[in-house]
């Protein structure tokens, strides 16, 4: 499969995909970037946002990213996020529970939560 791109996404709790794949598109710090097999070797710092995983000429996978480097050598790529979280898992309600406990826990330490 030397026409595939051999990447994989790790984070602190656990590796979240690693297998062949035609192209993935990452949230750089300095701008959205794409590699696909053969790129040439370079290391970037990741801001928040979606990771898209394509092959076969569609969108495969979607997995939000919060932070992280990109690594791209001659075997493939590797990101290391901070954060990562499979977008198929994320649903209205995950995030709106999510952002209630995160405003509790400001309020129990004194803050209000609001923008400064």
């Amino acid at each position: 499969m030397a026409d595939k791109l051999h990447f994989s996404l790790v984070s602190p709790a656990r590796e979240l995909f690693s297998g062949e794949v035609d192209h993935v598109i990452a949230p750089g710090s300095d701008g959205e970037f794409g590699v696909l097999v053969n790129h040439a070797p370079f290391m970037t710092t990741l801001k928040n946002g979606v990771v898209r995983v394509e092959d076969g000429g569609e969108t495969t996978m979607r997995l939000f990213v919060r932070g992280g480097f990109a690594d791209v050598t001659p075997a493939g790529l590797t990101i290391l996020a901070e954060e990562a979280v499979n977008m198929d898992s994320v649903s209205a309600e995950s995030v709106q529970k999510e952002l209630d406990e995160t405003r509790q826990a400001l309020l129990a330490e004194g803050k209000d939560g609001s923008a400064v």
